[in-house]
């Protein structure tokens, strides 16, 4: 796995997900902005943030200003304590989720009572006990900021509201003088200790945010995708 942030077109960086399924690390997006870098999803634990910051650094990229979390899910939203004085945002019905998350009293013991109880969560609960080698510190950050529909940050950076059967709250980035839509996960299927038989990705939503104008998309566990890439998936 890289440790380094890679340009995908013009001022929008990622730092890629890790390819091991078993430890769930979505990707992080950066995109670079002199009053202040905007972060898609804040990394699955504290550290892998720090790692983040780091990379920018080297890269000069100007520090965060404004954290969105694409959805609520713990592999895209449990580095934020790492982030600082950031304006976090994200869709409204995010908040209520998120505060009722910060409230459980997560630890390695909490971890393995609640596979003791849904061996279904084993494979998340796992994984985010491997991210987490210390609790001191943690904490779950809500959103400051949400939104209903649509939201355009200072930053010429484009948020909307798209929903779907992986989460309530998912939204997608887009980065307009880039050509880049960042998707988080909001075509996937839901999670798998929800998840039925023949659920599976839905490509009905990924036709709808297809635009001529989008050169890259971005989900949060795979590498990018060129628009060539996206219309030759769609004609399978």
């Amino acid at each position: 796995m890289s440790s380094a942030l890679t340009r995908i077109a013009g001022r929008v960086w990622l730092y890629p997900s890790d390819p091991d399924p078993d430890r769930i690390q979505a990707s992080v997006g950066v995109i670079a902005d002199d009053r202040g870098s905007v972060i898609v999803d804040a990394g699955h634990s504290p550290d892998l943030a720090r790692r983040v910051q780091a990379a920018m650094a080297a890269e000069g990229i100007p520090p965060a200003r404004w954290l969105v979390y694409t959805h609520h899910h713990w592999d895209h939203v449990w580095g934020a304590v790492a982030w600082g004085e950031v304006d976090v945002v994200a869709h409204s019905s995010a908040r209520s989720i998120l505060e009722g998350e910060a409230a459980r009293p997560w630890s390695h013991a909490y971890l393995r009572a609640g596979v003791e109880r849904n061996p279904r969560l084993g494979p998340s609960f796992r994984a985010r006990a491997r991210a987490m080698p210390s609790w001191e510190s943690f904490a779950i950050r809500p959103p400051t900021t949400v939104f209903d529909t649509e939201l355009t940050l200072p930053a010429g950076v484009e948020l909307r509201h798209v929903g779907g059967a992986h989460a309530i709250d998912s939204l997608v980035v887009t980065v307009p003088d880039s050509g880049v839509l960042l998707l988080g996960d909001c075509f996937y299927p839901p999670p798998l200790h929800l998840r039925e038989q023949g659920d599976g990705l839905d490509l009905d939503m990924v036709r709808s945010l297809l635009h001529d104008d989008i050169g890259w998309y971005v989900d949060a566990h795979s590498p990018p995708w060129s628009a060539a890439d996206a219309a030759a998936m769609l004609a399978e």
